[in-house]
């Protein structure tokens, strides 16, 4: 069994949490094909949202994990969730699903609570996600709130500093919070500490990803 990884962002710290929850939820064995594009993300942070020449070379990434045949696709990158949503007709006529890394991690924060606060780093993955959120309550017929906390200055801190900016801006949100979602998944490290310092529940991608990557093998009868 193959599975494709497609990355616009290639921090380690990403790719470190995203395989980590590959070697937990998948069996022992898949072969992981990697695609990686990180001009995709900087064309939409340059334009401020998704132009077409980013969206086809991601399409392109979806192609070429299908003609070396992987089984399904993770689209790893919040900020161009959208283009994978725009995929879902090849997805059905090819058989190979392509799963979005926080569409599951959107539709359980709705499920937990009523005002969601948003964190990113990065307008052009706020929008989207907050986009996946309304269209998820929406289809579970539930009313959001939804909280902007767009952390500044985070590009180039190491992991201690970036997990203290986190808990800062979190800590002039968390008391209007029902749940606190990361947009990004590689700030899935610092969920814990957030967690255990606000006590509210925080929803990061990549442990929502994998297991809906493996729902969707479970559906193709690739796992039992």
């Amino acid at each position: 069994m193959k599975v494709a990884l497609v990355y616009t962002s290639t921090t380690p710290e990403l790719i470190e949490l995203v395989e980590e929850e590959v070697g937990k939820v998948l069996p022992e064995g898949t072969e992981i094909l990697s695609y990686q594009d990180p001009s995709i993300l900087a064309d939409v942070r340059a334009a401020g949202y998704v132009t077409p020449a980013p969206a086809a070379r991601l399409i392109g990434m979806y192609m070429q994990a299908i003609s070396a045949g992987a089984d399904a696709v993770l689209n790893i990158c919040s900020s161009v969730g959208e283009v994978a949503d725009s995929a879902q007709d090849v997805a059905k006529y090819t058989g190979i699903p392509i799963v979005r890394i926080d569409e599951e991690m959107c539709r359980d924060a709705v499920r937990n609570g009523e005002k969601i606060v948003v964190m990113a780093t990065l307008p052009t993955t706020l929008e989207p996600t907050k986009n996946t959120i309304k269209r998820v309550a929406r289809e579970m017929n539930k009313h959001v709130e939804l909280i902007d906390c767009l952390v500044d200055g985070a590009f180039g801190l190491d992991q201690e500093q970036f997990k203290t900016l986190m808990t800062e801006y979190a800590g002039k949100v968390a008391d209007e919070a029902d749940v606190i979602l990361f947009a990004q998944g590689s700030m899935a490290y610092c969920e814990d500490i957030i967690r255990e310092k606000y006590g509210k529940m925080v929803a990061s991608s990549p442990r929502y990803g994998v297991p809906a990557l493996r729902d969707a093998l479970i559906a193709k009868g690739m796992i039992k």
